[in-house]
Formats: C-alpha cells, structure tokens, sequence
C-alpha cells in the first residue's frame, strides 16, 4: 500500500469524527450569502455537478449549502423502472458490493465482511429475518444525487438510530477498516412489503453532518445512544411509502444498504462492484410468489 495510503487510513482513527463533522454541519447551515454561494461554487465546480437535473438550477438560489446538497431533481430526471417485479435502485452512487448474505455477514471487499446482527443494532431478532437473504450496498459520492428512496412499497415498522464513528466511506477504508459499516453511525428503517421484512439502513460518514427521514426529520438524539421507535403500535399513524418514493436524505453524502430476506429478490445480472447506478432504475427482481 502507497504511504499516503497508509497514512490516510491512520488518520481515520486518530481524527475526532463527530467533532469535525460538526463544525462542517455549521458551515452548511451558513446563510451569510457570500461565503455559501462561494462554498457551493467551490464545490459544484471541484465535483462537476450536474446542475441541468436540479430543479433549482441557479447556484446562487439555495439558501444554504445543505440546500444545495440535498437538492430536489427535475420530476423527469430519474423515471422509475415500470416493471412490476422491479426492484429499484434506492440512489444514484455506485454499487460497492452486492450478493447473497452468508453464515450471518456481508460482504465489504477482499477480505473483509461485517455482521448483519451488529449493522442493524445489536438486535438479533431484528436480523434474524434476514439471515440467507440478499444485500446491495450503494455508494453516494459528493457529486450525487443524495435523496434516498423507495426500493419497493412498504409500511414502516421500526426506526433504529445506532451511534457509532463516522470512518470516511470510498473503496480505500472499505478495503482497509474492519466492518466498517457496522462501526458507522447509522438509521436502520425497517419496513414491511409484499416481499417480507425489507431493511434500507443509511451509513453516515466523516463530515456527514447529518441524515434525515421524511417522517422523523433530523435524526439527532440528544445523546448518541442506540434509540428505537416503533411505528407499528396502534397509539401511531401507520406510515407507508410506496415504490420509488422519497425515504430520506443525507446531508454530505454516504452509503445506503438493502437487505431482504432468502428467497425474495435476485439482484440484476448486469451489475456488480462499481457498477455505477441511478435511482429508480431496476437494482433487481422479485420472485414469483409461491
């Protein structure tokens, strides 16, 4: 490994995550117009962002960076793929790695795998459903899109936030960082659709300031202690999305994981680890019902 390599790797353990991320969260809460338009430039220009999607095309427009960052896209940008046994792609990004989940882990890169137990929470009733079942991990980088959305219809069953470090996420740490997205800080969304128990978890990151849902708002527990809500309790709303609707957002990027169940999905034969992808197209199928 070259020794910038070796030395990026050591800062991830030596940097104060959630301190960093912080002080970045302010600087993307800024509304003084010069230095947020001067950020958003910087930053469109560095990542060559594709602003002709947005709905809001104008750089100068958004009130803030997060604005920016989280912006809506065009209702024709992204058409969802019409197929009724489609499973679509939760986000635009890259596909880090997909497959079958074995002996209870996930598959990270060479060498590496992580527990499906510990990602979700520590709950091994939670992801005993998902033992043999299928995962697809999804790579948003910062000139993406990063509203994550429906993979397939669900009502929302439970809510875990996990704490944890916020390693930065790209090929490098994932080949270097043991388990790395079940040492990140997280939000497990746990649903129930017609193919069983369906988990898409939302893996923060080195300056991630934050993640949101789209029926809980900012997820930020006052103390960073595992937290869950349950949304299948008769005193609440039953809460349900359909196929390719918004779930939530990251604000400064990350990663989002599917899991389903054995026997549910098979993942398209035409993607694979850095497969480049876009919300709403067909990530996989599901099985005839038996």
């Amino acid at each position: 490994m070259p020794m910038k390599d070796r030395l990026f790797i050591l800062s991830q353990y030596l940097l104060p995550h959630h301190l960093l991320s912080r002080l970045i969260g302010f600087a993307a809460e800024c509304r003084v117009t010069w230095f947020k338009n001067r950020l958003i430039a910087l930053f469109a220009g560095h990542y060559k962002v594709e602003m002709k999607e947005a709905q809001i095309e104008d750089l100068t427009a958004f009130e803030n960076f997060n604005a920016f960052f989280t912006r809506a896209l065009k209702p024709d940008a992204r058409p969802l793929d019409a197929t009724p046994d489609a499973i679509l792609c939760p986000a635009d990004g890259t596909v880090s790695q997909l497959g079958k989940i074995e002996h209870g882990r996930i598959f990270q890169a060479k060498g590496h795998s992580y527990s499906v137990v510990e990602l979700l929470g520590g709950d091994t009733a939670v992801a005993a459903p998902f033992m043999g079942g299928e995962f697809a991990t999804v790579y948003l980088s910062p000139r993406d899109y990063h509203r994550v959305h429906m993979p397939l219809a669900g009502t929302l069953r439970e809510m875990v936030y996990v704490p944890g470090r916020l390693f930065s996420v790209n090929q490098l740490t994932a080949e270097n960082v043991p388990e790395l997205f079940a040492r990140n800080e997280r939000v497990v969304c746990l649903f129930d659709t017609e193919r069983g128990p369906m988990a898409v978890v939302l893996v923060g990151a080195m300056i991630v300031a934050s993640v949101e849902t789209v029926w809980a708002g900012l997820v930020t527990p006052p103390r960073r202690t595992l937290k869950t809500i349950r949304y299948d309790e008769a005193a609440r709303t039953p809460i349900h999305l359909e196929k390719g609707a918004e779930l939530g957002r990251f604000k400064l990027g990350s990663t989002a994981i599917v899991l389903f169940g054995p026997e549910q999905v098979t993942w398209a034969e035409n993607l694979g680890a850095c497969s480049g992808v876009r919300m709403g197209q067909r990530l996989g199928s599901a099985h005839a019902a038996q």
